[in-house]
């Protein structure tokens, strides 16, 4: 079965300007579109880019497709083409724009959702590398509007700037989570972490009768996080929908098969910790 996905990175491309750091965007916008297809239990095959601005800028285009065919090879994707435009009458000087789409495989018996959640079940959280492609415009507001930040300040706690860690690459699952998958492993559904956060992505893969309640004392979101929340006066609720707020993927999985799965994750590089369970309720996210 053949499944495909198209993305952009949005509104991240202009934090990479201000850095000057633009071969993050080629990871980015590919390893989106893999765990992307990811969900469905599918393989990447291959990929095309659309890069468009406003007037070349030949070392940030090189950086990009660098980015990306050095993504592509590392996930054994082809990268077959694609289309650079150049558009002074649409995009504003210096701006840029990067999308990317992107052709995988899965064996029909193979696909996910494999079959029905059931309450009880357990809910797997795979951390996050930060804000990875989404929640950029709020986060641009929060740090550098409200809060009069710039990208050179560090970001409390940590020894890096607010500009590296908001150009943190976009993390891809696909080496720790596909071959759980081809193991059979008792994995129910996956949900990518992207727009709409936690409250909207996890809701596309349960049964209409079926809820998930995350214990939001099983991790802690990463610093960039609270200094958004903090400088911005971000909500709790507004801040779990627009970021992934330190989890990249859930894994909704057997309950018993938990541990031995957070182990083979553990041991392919991933931190990883059981956030939650399923209950019967209303198809939605609660976060406790």
């Amino acid at each position: 079965t053949l499944v495909s996905s198209i993305d952009g990175v949005g509104t991240k491309t202009k934090v990479a300007a201000m850095v000057g750091e633009y071969k993050g965007l080629g990871f980015d916008i590919v390893h989106h579109c893999v765990n992307d297809i990811l969900c469905q239990g599918a393989r990447p095959l291959f990929f095309l880019d659309y890069f468009g601005t406003s007037k070349i800028n030949g070392l940030a285009f090189q950086d990009v497709l660098t980015g990306m065919a050095e993504a592509c090879t590392s996930v054994g994707m082809a990268l077959i083409g694609g289309e650079t435009a150049e558009l002074p009458g649409v995009y504003v000087d210096e701006e840029i724009d990067v999308v990317g789409s992107i052709v995988g495989v899965v064996d029909y018996d193979k696909r996910l959702p494999r079959a029905k959640s059931q309450p009880g079940d357990a809910v797997i959280g795979i951390a996050s590398d930060g804000l990875h492609t989404n929640g950029y415009s709020l986060a641009r507001r929060a740090l550098f509007e409200m809060g009069a930040l710039s990208s050179r300040d560090m970001v409390p706690g940590l020894s890096s700037t607010i500009g590296e860690e908001l150009i943190k690459p976009h993390r891809c699952y696909f080496h720790s989570v596909y071959p759980l998958l081809q193991d059979d492993a008792p994995i129910f559904s996956i949900a990518h972490i992207t727009g709409g956060g936690l409250y909207d992505n996890i809701p596309r893969v349960l049964p209409s009768d079926v809820q998930v309640v995350l214990d939001r004392r099983s991790w802690t979101p990463l610093p960039i996080f609270r200094l958004i929340q903090e400088v911005g006066g971000i909500s709790d609720a507004e801040m779990f929908r627009s970021f992934n707020m330190g989890i990249g993927m859930i894994l909704i999985v057997d309950r018993h098969a938990a541990p031995a799965i957070l182990q083979r994750l553990h041991a392919a590089g991933e931190w990883a910790a059981i956030i939650g369970e399923t209950q019967s309720g209303p198809h939605d996210v609660q976060i406790a």
